[in-house]
């Protein structure tokens, strides 16, 4: 998301500067282009060297440097956003009073482009009455910032005033000021991972999904601009973004209700979940103790949720659903485009090495109702979420 991306970084003298070094890393591991100001106090606690090497710029800190001007309105103009990271108690002070006394205060009164700061301090600093009255200023400025955490302070105390850790501030970046347009004004439903079927208070029916592949459509989605309301089941895996809707569930029964209530203002259904297709009758209130008889648990079938939404699926919705298959891979999942009333099945196949649950690779074929199919080969679920989306973007635009 943030390829090509223009990063002006501030960086304050305050211990948390440290942590600058990590956010130029994964800024240009993104693929952003980073140019860097150091107030004079922040080459105390961070190297400019450090910094110009992962950089790939020079490190500028000061108005003029032997006889040259840096050219602090240029800067301003030539960022997509400036982020002041940390931004120390007396930076936002004179930040919110306009000073400008040296050539961050001046990129920053000169810039154009979006600015975000992210405050570290003490405690005691944090919740002083000026130091809240100064972070209202800015805001009331047009400026966004980045809310402290709480946690061990350069003081030995613990408590609020915490940078926010680098992985957050990008993720910051990426969700407020880098997201496409592709799909703007449009509402996606996904649904991922596996269902748990109870069948006491400590056992369950259950498959390995690790909602990887679900996750990684909802996020592309969310990167190209669209409103996803991601229906989850029981994983491990993290959504990477907070604007993601996630609604999570455990068992087949609520993921038929999530999704059903949500159908009606969805443009794109796309089922990557691994639905239980059965669950038990009856559900033991206690434990269930081993016995020396055999052990019986009679089951009953699920609500098919693609096929629902497929039953009620308007003209210009999408409805897209996957089908892992062990054998006779594209008879079955052609036979499930048509009685599931989907545009598109996606069809992995257990017998691929590189597909299946928990890896982080997969390997597909595109079915589509009009008779065709394309396949892929294997890639990072990251891709094949991308090949995806572009696939499905195709089929909206030709429509």
């Amino acid at each position: 998301m943030l390829q090509g991306k223009k990063i002006l970084l501030g960086i304050t003298g305050s211990i948390a500067a440290y942590k600058a070094v990590m956010i130029v890393r994964l800024l240009i591991v993104e693929g952003a282009e980073v140019k860097i100001i150091l107030t004079p106090s922040a080459k105390e606690f961070v190297s400019p060297l450090t910094l110009s090497t992962l950089s790939k710029n020079n490190i500028l800190t000061e108005l003029a440097e032997e006889h040259t001007w840096a050219n602090h309105v240029m800067l301003g103009r030539w960022a997509d956003v400036m982020l002041i990271a940390p931004l120390s108690c007396n930076t936002l002070s004179k930040m919110a009073a306009g000073l400008c006394d040296n050539l961050l205060l001046a990129a920053y009164l000169s810039a154009t482009c979006p600015v975000v700061v992210a405050p570290a301090m003490d405690e005691d600093m944090w919740l002083h009455p000026s130091t809240k009255r100064n972070i209202q200023t800015l805001i009331s400025y047009g400026n966004r910032v980045i809310p402290v955490s709480k946690g061990e302070l350069a003081s030995g105390l613990y408590g609020e005033g915490r940078m926010a850790e680098p992985e957050m501030i990008v993720r910051f970046l990426q969700e407020n000021y880098c997201r496409t347009q592709e799909f703007h004004g449009k509402k996606i439903l996904i649904s991922a991972g596996p269902t748990q079927e109870p069948i006491d208070p400590v056992r369950f029916i259950s498959n390995h999904s690790s909602g990887k592949m679900g996750i990684a459509i909802a996020e592309n989605f969310y990167e190209r601009g669209a409103d996803v309301h991601l229906v989850c089941g029981p994983v491990k895996e993290k959504v990477k973004y907070n604007g993601i809707q996630v609604t999570n569930v455990l068992t087949a029964a609520e993921m038929y209700e999530a999704c059903m209530s949500d159908i009606a203002s969805a443009d794109i259904a796309i089922m990557a979940a691994a639905v239980a297709d059965y669950t038990p009758i009856e559900v033991s209130s206690i434990k269930i103790k081993k016995q020396e008889t055999g052990f019986q648990i009679e089951l009953t079938k699920t609500k098919d949720i693609l096929q629902s939404i497929g039953s009620v699926k308007k003209d210009k919705q999408v409805v897209v659903g996957f089908a892992l298959e062990t054998n006779n891979e594209a008879e079955n999942a052609i036979k499930k485009l048509k009685e599931k009333n989907a545009d598109l099945i996606i069809l992995n196949s257990m017998k691929d090495a590189e597909a299946g649950f928990g890896k982080d690779t997969n390997k597909i074929t595109i079915f589509n109702k009009d008779g065709t199919s394309i396949a892929y080969e294997a890639k990072s679920k990251t891709s094949v979420a991308n090949d995806i989306v572009n696939y499905i973007k195709r089929l909206i635009d030709e429509a």
